[in-house]
């Protein structure tokens, strides 16, 4: 009997064991995977995706704001909605208890947090630790615009923007900075010369293409795809104000201008009116929040924000503007509700309404609502004696958020715009006597109210 070859018994037993491996292979395919199908992909998927680099990137991060104390909170849009979506079962999850991943694993660019500087207690310790974790972390600061009239303290700089990349995700962490009015405000992120475009595809941020504000959140710890995290108790809020939380600076260098020019009244009879107005304006505002009205400022109130940063203490009243699709049945009894009696209402919904309250001292509150045309916007007016009618003209505008009196209110994002209509180019300089018929740049004549109709013109006082 001839000796059989090594070569050819080990080729054989290569053979048959490849076939043993692929008969296995389609065994698994054909049988096994038809009856446990669902099961079995659900937990190849689940694996997949918990593997994925947003995921890992944000657990990394979580374990790095957590390890040092850095409150953060998760503010993404897209991650947002889809928890508000399913918010009862991401209620009732538990830490490490998610069997696939939903929310984290979803591609994006960025993950966006959000940061509460005044809490923020070892900002340079964090940005070290963070880049030994394996983070490449870019900051983004500016001046702080509210030292932006004070020589000395203009050039202070303050964190805006983290942008940290892990692999082939980011995390945007936004800075928010406390402002008077307890309202959170983030700045804008711009890029300075030294600074690489291509780090990220900062076209694709959901915030800091402008500065914005938002309502102090509450906040909630809930478990998402295995993650603890901190969420707006009321995320929907939150979603809501994203698209209109453009922020407008008060003009801090060119108030100061203006005083050097114009010498600050500052007698006792100006200094009680505009605590009277502040007072107003901030009674005001509580009473239409509570309504759900939206608001900005409007006439006087506009100019003197816009002008000097503050109220002019001659203008004897507060202007409001309201959007006419905004006005609700129950305005007049909520603001008589708040110790504010009307002291007349001229015009009718469906055209030229003015409302009129009194505050105290002689104060006047005056709401004028807003009417929209094809190619521009228009607020009503009417002489009491007469029944005459007015019409103000101004082009089309959006609202943005700003500061005023400690107060966060809007105001037209088209400020200049809405200011000349009314005032023309000499706004700059202050006019004592205004006549609301004459001294408008905007103002045309709008016929005269029919005896028939008087009663909707109603003057209490």
């Amino acid at each position: 009997m001839s000796r059989i070859n090594k070569n050819v018994i080990l080729a054989l037993l290569t053979l048959t064991s490849s076939a043993f491996l692929l008969f296995q292979l389609y065994y698994y395919k054909h049988y096994l995977s038809a009856k446990n199908g669902a099961g079995l992909s659900k937990s190849k998927g689940s694996r997949i995706g918990f593997d994925g680099t947003q995921w890992r990137t944000v657990k990394k991060f979580i374990m790095l704001t957590s390890s040092q104390n850095v409150p953060v909170f998760l503010i993404d849009p897209l991650i947002l909605e889809l928890i508000n979506k399913n918010f009862e079962q991401v209620k009732n999850a538990s830490h490490g208890s998610a069997s696939e991943c939903k929310f984290f694993c979803v591609p994006r660019d960025f993950t966006a947090f959000a940061l509460q500087y005044h809490l923020w207690k070892n900002e340079e310790g964090w940005f070290r630790i963070a880049e030994n974790m394996g983070f490449q972390c870019l900051k983004i600061e500016s001046k702080d615009p509210r030292l932006d009239g004070i020589d000395s303290l203009s050039g202070t700089e303050i964190p805006l923007h983290y942008i940290c990349t892990l692999a082939s995700h980011a995390v945007h962490l936004v800075v928010f900075h406390e402002r008077s009015g307890n309202y959170l405000w983030h700045g804008h992120l711009r890029l300075k010369g030294h600074i690489d475009r291509k780090f990220v595809p900062f076209r694709k941020l959901q915030f800091g293409r402008y500065p914005g504000a938002f309502d102090r959140p509450e906040l909630q710890q809930i478990t998402i795809d295995g993650l603890e995290v901190l969420i707006p108790k009321d995320p929907m809020h939150f979603l809501e104000e994203i698209p209109h939380s453009r922020f407008i600076e008060c003009r801090y260098k060119e108030a100061r201008a203006f005083f050097q020019q114009y010498l600050d009244d500052n007698t006792v009879e100006a200094m009680a009116f505009r605590k009277n107005a502040k007072e107003l304006l901030q009674l005001a505002a509580k009473t239409l929040k509570k309504l759900g009205v939206r608001f900005w400022l409007s006439s006087g109130t506009c100019l003197g924000w816009y002008r000097q940063c503050g109220i002019i203490p001659y203008s004897k009243d507060v202007d409001l503007g309201i959007f006419i699709q905004d006005y609700k049945s129950d305005i007049i009894s909520a603001f008589q509700d708040a110790g504010l009696p009307l002291k007349h209402k001229f015009g009718k919904v469906e055209d030229s309404l003015e409302l009129s309250f009194q505050g105290k001292d002689d104060v006047k509150l005056d709401i004028f609502f807003f009417y929209e045309e094809t190619d521009h916007m228009w607020n009503g007016g009417t002489q009491a004696k007469t029944g005459k009618k007015f019409k103000y003209l101004f082009p089309k505008f959006t609202l943005c958020w700003t500061e005023f009196v400690d107060m966060k209110v809007r105001v037209p994002c088209e400020t200049i715009e809405y200011i000349e209509a009314n005032y023309g180019k000499t706004w700059k300089v202050p006019v004592r006597t205004w006549d609301w018929k004459r001294s408008p740049h905007n103002v045309q004549p709008n016929g005269v109210w029919p005896v028939s109709e008087w009663d909707e013109v109603i003057q209490l006082y």
